[in-house]
């Protein structure tokens, strides 16, 4: 059963329930707001308690005090901001997921949070409620599908109430906790899809969760099969897919939230439901990891999901060619040349640089809706990792004006990207002897040369963005609410950037 967020006027300091949360920064000299507020109705506990240094207010640092029947709630439980000047709205996100699987593991399945009466400086009081709920719901995220002895022994935080006492704020603490939820439904829903093994998660079974998707919000969906792509001359998708059991399954989700001959924004979505390397197969350790190298495409698919129930004004189409990866008697081998959609040939020199072979079909069937802008996404190299780690989105592309409102959405919800260079030296190492480009530049600037590739089928004039997220789609250990695993990273910046092209175009 799901978390369900509510939100209401009220005094925290009145409210009935199993825990109330407020937050504090480290810095702060004195009790204000809710806290303060708290304090009188306790005779001064919350005084005594954080001047005993007990709670000094450090990022994600909780503390629980017992009420004992002192108010009405059974507990208070106080979270850390951290230092106010170093504060961000992801150090509201980062709390509150914290603070919500502390609720988890203490079994409390509710809660009432208080909106922080001193928030981030230059943000507002909806971007805030939206940070808190996503927070929260990301947070609490658990994949238990496959342990149904442990799901039936978890007790889930079923209820969370945001409480505001401004009956003027109402109206912005509900626009934002709505908000929030539809994004962090969507980074959930895309985690939910990179955990499923790829013997349930198949091209077919994606393609599936795009027309549940699509019939659900009145979207147009196209599915083209393996003839249907052939027809068209997608050689370069083809080539990855012929290796495999499983059939292909070209996805393309058109949302129109905008007039017709408003040009629209295409999202194209790495979807390789697993990745051997094909027949320069791939180590065997770690291996099994490649269940999740279709997070390009799930990112897609959930980013459309989220703008419709937005209700974005805007036009989208998504592209998501899906297939697997296998060395298969009928794989394409090293030395094979493809001839992709856009009529350029293609020397296969490592059949395990893949996901560049399916996007560039993917690029050169968005260059037929004449976009506004093209986005593609992708879990494509190893070498982003050796180049940024786990911590950025590696970004590159044809317009800096684009690329610059990206690293911006970035690092203003926590996900931030970092731009590497395009330079045509780059594009020197992908010339191939016998085609018209090769599919490696070999190992120097392995994530540049692969936009350098991919850069070959999108034709000159459309702006586009490509962003490697193979350095942050999986996580090692668990941070506050970024699960240890598929971490879903990529689609909040996806549609925060969708947002921010709606709210400001140019």
């Amino acid at each position: 059963m799901p978390t369900t967020i509510k939100v209401k006027k009220g005094l925290i300091e009145e409210e009935r329930a199993e825990a109330i949360v407020v937050a504090r920064y480290e810095d702060d000299a004195k009790l204000e707001g809710s806290i303060a507020h708290l304090n009188r109705a306790t005779r001064g506990r919350l005084r005594t308690h954080i001047g005993s240094g007990e709670f000094q207010g450090k990022l994600n640092q909780v503390s629980i005090l017992h009420m004992n029947g002192e108010i009405q709630a059974k507990r208070i439980v106080l979270v850390g901001l951290g230092k106010k000047p170093a504060a961000r709205l992801d150090s509201i996100r980062q709390a509150m997921g914290t603070v919500s699987k502390t609720m988890r593991s203490l079994e409390i399945t509710s809660c009432t949070l208080a909106i922080p009466d001193r928030g981030i400086a230059g943000t507002t009081l909806e971007a805030t409620s939206q940070a808190m709920t996503e927070g929260c719901l990301l947070g609490l995220y658990q994949f238990l599908h496959y342990q149904p002895s442990r799901a039936k022994e978890t007790k889930p935080v079923r209820a969370i109430t945001l409480v505001t006492r401004d009956e003027k704020t109402l109206t912005m603490v509900r626009a934002g906790a709505q908000r929030g939820h539809i994004v962090a439904e969507a980074a959930n829903s895309v985690r939910d899809l990179c955990n499923h093994p790829s013997n349930v998660l198949t091209p077919s079974a994606l393609a599936a969760e795009a027309k549940t998707i699509a019939k659900a919000r009145g979207i147009q969906c196209t599915i083209l099969d393996r003839a249907k792509a052939r027809k068209l001359g997608m050689g370069a998708y083809l080539g990855v897919a012929q290796g495999s059991y499983e059939p292909p399954q070209f996805i393309v989700l058109e949302y129109s939230g905008a007039p017709k001959k408003t040009r629209p924004i295409v999202l194209v979505g790495k979807a390789v439901t697993f990745d051997t390397g094909g027949i320069s197969i791939k180590p065997a350790d770690k291996m099994e990891r490649m269940k999740a190298d279709m997070t390009g495409g799930a990112i897609v698919l959930q980013t459309i999901r989220a703008i419709a129930n937005l209700k974005l004004p805007i036009n989208v189409v998504g592209i998501v060619p899906a297939t697997e990866n296998m060395p298969g008697g009928q794989a394409t081998k090293p030395g094979d040349i493809l001839t992709s959609l856009s009529g350029k040939t293609i020397e296969v020199l490592n059949t395990d640089a893949e996901g560049r072979l399916i996007l560039a079909d993917g690029l050169a069937y968005a260059m037929r809706y004449k976009p506004a802008a093209v986005i593609d996404i992708a879990t494509l190299t190893g070498a982003v990792f050796v180049a940024l780690g786990s911590h950025a989105i590696g970004v590159l592309g044809n317009n800096d004006a684009l690329i610059d409102r990206v690293k911006r959405v970035g690092e203003a919800i926590g996900e931030r990207a970092w731009q590497l260079p395009l330079w045509d030296e780059y594009k020197e190492q992908i010339k191939s002897d016998v085609a018209d480009v090769q599919n490696t530049g070999g190992r120097g600037g392995g994530t540049i040369t692969a936009a350098a590739f991919l850069s070959h089928f999108v034709d000159d004039g459309y702006p586009w963005v490509h962003l490697d997220i193979a350095g942050t789609d999986w996580g090692e250990s668990a941070r506050p609410y970024i699960p240890k695993g598929p971490t879903g990273i990529g689609a909040r910046l996806v549609i925060e950037l969708l947002l921010d092209l709606v709210s400001t175009p140019s």
